[in-house]
């Protein structure tokens, strides 16, 4: 018999690696309350902890990086609407 394998949301992977890093409880615990496998929940809490800073570095980049991407989307939106326009009266004559 084969096991279907799980897929676990962003959320609980969150969930679980933190209270593995608070360190309340051991990881065979935490394995046994959320039915996982213990290397599981270490893979987890060290990526936490090797990604944690690119959260708060993630945001400060991301605004520059919308508001370019925004004003290039801008600029092609009123390209086609101009192409389109010329297309039109070309087309209709």
């Amino acid at each position: 018999m084969t096991r279907k394998r799980r897929n676990h949301s962003p959320e609980f992977k969150a969930k679980v690696a933190l209270a593995a890093a608070k360190g309340d409880k051991t990881i065979s615990e935490l394995a046994q309350k959320y039915n996982l496998h213990a290397n599981q929940i270490t893979t987890w809490k060290k990526e936490l902890l090797e990604n944690a800073a690119t959260i708060f570095a993630a945001t400060s980049h991301t605004g520059k990086d919308n508001a370019e991407e925004v004003d290039k989307l801008h600029a092609k939106i009123g390209q086609l609407t101009m192409e389109n326009d010329f297309l039109a009266k070309v087309l209709g004559r």
